[in-house]
């Protein structure tokens, strides 16, 4: 594996635990890329550096390291602007990703059907796109020289001409590709829909397995699942289609939002949607919210939403001193406290279940049969035999 350093900034009115939980994730990411990170460097700031994202300062810290260390690679944890790469590199001079390039060439990697790499490639060349200015950096020394005197077009130009070529060859094979599944959707007639949505690696694709007994992809790697994967279900009597989809992560990339909107297409047509949350996750809540806001993004905000919270064998209770006079963190309430707050807050259902251990899965599976059960009912009154 590639060593690698991280790069965070910790800003104003937010605590040293959020910026290394963050750090954390980019971490995971980083594995999951194939690299290996080797240690972080955190700043205080009021606002990012508009030319180099940190103070010059940090910089010459992170220069010094990657020297002594031998380093090539240095990720930061949010979307660097075209000059502020340039900038970067020119002073650090080793490759530089930001947040959103490396979750790019993690769907990269993950794509495996002609439709997820064609979504992935067009995310690709729109992030592209605005930063081929440091793409050529190279050959400014080169500029007018015999040979680059080219027919009123430099070579920037060009390329950024075939870029957008390459767009829109790739918009239309999509649209394409998304009449036929609208097709195969509208082909699958009225049947209960309900799709799987959560943030990524919450156990969505195990419980996938479980409901459907079928062998979607699953692991302890973030985007596991790019391509949407629909199954019959049938519990007792009444069948449904159950869909697994891409998890969301904070920052997800507003090129993977738009070309992955069309896959998202299931979550959209879905009658219920199952929300997986990972209740061991020390900020299960914010993931939530991240969901949700992803889901108001892609148009999806108004579904009837069932609440299914995840890995409660590995949640840890750390009961709270009695005589203690501080406010109990999450960690201090016990499981059954965590149902009454959700059950009371959330006007959705909700369910506490271990895909892993199997457990409390047989209420999940009424839960969800008198969800279906009711609205077949109400498609296809005749059969109110199902009940």
């Amino acid at each position: 594996m590639e060593n690698t350093v991280l790069v965070g900034v910790l800003r104003q009115n937010e605590d040293e635990n959020k910026i290394k939980e963050y750090l954390n994730e980019l971490e995971f990411l980083a594995e999951t890329a194939g690299a290996n990170s080797v240690k972080w460097f955190i700043q205080k700031l009021d606002k990012a550096n508009p030319k180099t994202y940190i103070g010059s300062g940090k910089l010459d810290e992170i220069k010094e390291y990657i020297k002594e260390n031998e380093i090539k690679l240095v990720i930061f944890d949010d979307e660097l602007t075209p000059s502020q790469l340039r900038n970067i590199e020119r002073e650090l001079e080793c490759r530089i990703l930001d947040r959103t390039n490396l979750i790019l060439d993690i769907f990269a990697q993950r794509a495996k059907t002609a439709y997820a790499k064609t979504q992935v490639e067009l995310a690709q060349y729109e992030y592209l796109l605005p930063r081929l200015t440091r793409m050529w950096t190279h050959l400014e020394r080169q500029r007018g020289g015999i040979g680059m005197r080219g027919p009123g077009e430099s070579q920037i130009e060009t390329d950024r001409r075939i870029i957008l070529d390459k767009i829109s060859k790739l918009k239309s094979q999509l649209k394409k590709i998304d009449r036929q599944m609208a097709s195969q959707r509208g082909n699958r007639g009225s049947m209960v829909r309900i799709s799987l949505v959560g943030y990524t690696n919450v156990g969505k694709s195990t419980i996938m397995n479980m409901l459907a007994k079928s062998d979607v992809f699953a692991e302890n790697k973030l985007f596991a699942t790019l391509d949407t994967t629909v199954r019959k279900v049938v519990i007792e009597n009444v069948p449904f289609l159950l869909s697994d989809t891409v998890g969301f992560i904070r920052k997800l990339p507003h090129q993977l939002v738009e070309s992955f909107k069309s896959t998202l297409d299931e979550v959209r047509e879905a009658d219920i949607l199952i929300h997986v949350v990972d209740i061991s996750h020390e900020n299960f809540e914010e993931q939530i919210e991240i969901v949700k806001n992803t889901l108001h993004e892609i148009g999806a905000k108004d579904k009837a939403v069932f609440l299914v919270f995840n890995k409660i064998d590995a949640y840890k209770y750390i009961p709270a001193d009695e005589f203690s006079f501080e406010e109990k963190k999450r960690e201090n309430y016990s499981l059954e406290e965590l149902k009454n707050t959700w059950m009371n807050k959330e006007n959705s259902p909700s369910i506490f279940i271990s895909a892993k251990e199997k457990l409390n899965i047989e209420k999940l599976r009424n839960d969800i049969y008198k969800m279906v059960a009711e609205i077949h009912a109400g498609r296809y009154p005749f059969n109110n035999f199902l009940y």
